[in-house]
């Protein structure tokens, strides 16, 4: 009997202090392997997969939207101007710069083509200029005042003037912005010439190659990302100081026209989401080319 309980009690202990023969597992996709330490849980890579994706995605929408609208400029250039030539048509050169210091590609093979969104490189752009379905595009401009005393300043370029003017003034009413009336909100503004540089600019250095360039006026200022500068110049000035900023090596320099605020207003936090969610959703237009604002946060 004494000999029973004591094979008992040995074999509990032994049961007590075995390894479970069962191992955690997670789910990585479709497949199931098991728990490694310093593996990262499934959740947290879909969740970076998803960011890197939300990325990409705004980048190549970006890109497009670039794209597009250059594609439109340059239609509207050579129709305008009457030539497809850019040294007999000075728009449509100068615009061709600025779509070239905006990496809008050259020429490429397409195999598609959008209504809205028409052609995405230079060559095909002047091509379909002279093509008797090519839209006659025009511009326009909407002013709008926002929440704690932001002011919107709407570009539009579009073949469609009533279309534009109903999605620009829907997009604003129902986020409870409101439309201004014509010239209420420009002569707050400067139109400018403006590079923007991914690189930190010396001063000194870009005063030299402006004197040399012809330039008497410009300003430089940080750009909205860390490491990056922004040369704010006279609108005739724009091609000579891209042209002067590359000449410093900085071929990756961007050149537009923008209209600048000569008197910048710092909003609440609340108040600047929801302004911000404005621009988002009016830059979301195909027929709007940019948003420029006065807020300075």
């Amino acid at each position: 009997m004494k000999f029973i309980v004591a094979a008992f009690l040995l074999l509990s202990q032994v049961q007590a202090f075995s390894i479970p023969s069962r191992t955690t597992r997670i789910a990585v996709g479709n497949d199931v392997q098991g728990q490694c330490p310093g593996r990262l849980p499934a959740l947290f890579m879909g969740r970076a997969a998803a960011v890197r994706a939300a990325t990409k995605s705004k980048t190549d929408a970006k890109k497009a939207k670039t794209n597009a609208v250059f594609g439109k400029k340059i239609i509207m250039a050579v129709k305008q101007g009457g030539s497809p030539d850019p040294t007999a048509n000075r728009m449509l050169g100068d615009i061709i710069k600025q779509a070239k210091a905006n990496n809008v590609p050259v020429d490429q093979n397409l195999t598609s083509f959008s209504p809205v969104l028409l052609t995405k490189n230079i060559n095909r752009a002047i091509k379909r200029a002279s093509e008797g379905n090519a839209g006659d595009f025009s511009e326009s401009t909407f002013e709008a005042y926002g929440f704690g005393g932001a002011s919107f300043v709407i570009n539009v370029l579009s073949d469609n003037p009533n279309r534009a003017n109903a999605d620009v003034k829907s997009t604003v009413n129902k986020r409870n912005a409101k439309i201004a009336e014509q010239g209420s909100v420009l002569f707050m503004y400067d139109r400018k010439g403006k590079v923007e540089v991914p690189a930190v600019i010396d001063e000194e250095q870009l005063l030299d190659a402006a004197i040399e360039a012809g330039i008497d006026d410009f300003a430089l200022e940080e750009g909205d990302e860390e490491g990056t500068s922004v040369v704010y110049v006279e609108p005739t000035d724009s091609a000579n100081m891209l042209a002067a900023i590359n000449g410093m090596g900085f071929e990756e320099a961007k050149m537009s026209l923008a209209w600048i605020s000569k008197a910048p207003v710092e909003c609440s936090d609340e108040d600047f989401e929801k302004n911000m969610e404005i621009i988002e959703a009016l830059e979301e237009l195909d027929d709007v080319d940019s948003v420029e604002h006065n807020m300075s946060n």
